[in-house]
């Protein structure tokens, strides 16, 4: 009878590992997903180049029908300190800090418009801007949000982009335009990343004629990255 060969442990083990099939290693737990590939769940982070990001907004045809600003309940009180949302959005954007009296009437202090540079002592030469206006918001989904929901994003105080103590008459002269249409003359390239960081938070979506001008846009401001954290 003819003996069957006999191998070291040593070789065994190394054909028996040849022979198993190739399997990716698992991401060590809580490790980062690819930048501008993160999960769109709530208190998530986004973070990718301005670029990528544009690619990531959904395009979709935007529907404007049955919009009423009434619909957005603003300016509220959240946090019941006496101070709006209008008024809180004035406190964290002084330039020199206000006198803060009854009913949280603001007097004293000095602003400075982010779109034009203009300087500013009263309050009533300022609005309180939406960067993404709430009718470009009901075009891009917020139409089939919750009226709970809908007050969030036009009382947001959880990211300083969201709201901007501007000029008056500047606000008045972008309206409802959407960033294809208007952007201001001082640093619009940061108005551009804004925009497209609003938007992946509330996860709006952006029309054809949008996304191309973002596209180009992205190219001419340098491609800077966008982080936000995704709204609740």
């Amino acid at each position: 009878m003819s003996r069957r060969p006999s191998f070291p442990l040593s070789v065994l083990v190394l054909v028996a590992g040849l022979a198993a099939p190739l399997v990716p290693s698992a991401a060590a737990p809580g490790a980062p997903a690819p930048a501008g590939r993160q999960t769109g769940a709530a208190g998530a982070v986004y973070d990718a180049r301005l670029g990528e990001a544009v690619g990531d907004l959904v395009v979709r045809r935007e529907r404007r029908e049955g919009y009423d600003r009434d619909l957005y309940t603003h300016w509220v009180d959240a946090d019941g300190d006496g101070c709006d949302t209008r008024d809180e959005v004035l406190l964290a954007e002084a330039v020199e800090d206000p006198t803060v009296g009854d009913g949280c009437a603001l007097s004293g202090g000095r602003w400075r418009s982010p779109y034009d540079g203009a300087s500013w002592t009263e309050t009533g030469d300022l609005d309180i801007d939406h960067l993404v206006p709430l009718a470009e918001s009901w075009d891009s989904g917020a139409r089939r949000w919750s009226d709970a929901r809908r007050e969030r994003f036009a009382n947001d105080l959880g990211d300083r982009r969201a709201l901007v103590a501007v000029t008056d008459e500047v606000n008045a002269s972008k309206g409802d335009q959407d960033v294809r249409e208007w952007r201001p003359d001082l640093r619009p390239c940061r108005y551009v990343r804004d925009w497209v960081a609003v938007k992946l938070r509330w996860r709006l979506s952006v029309d054809r004629r949008e996304v191309r001008a973002l596209r180009g846009l992205a190219g001419d401001c340098g491609d800077p990255r966008v982080r936000v954290t995704r709204a609740r």
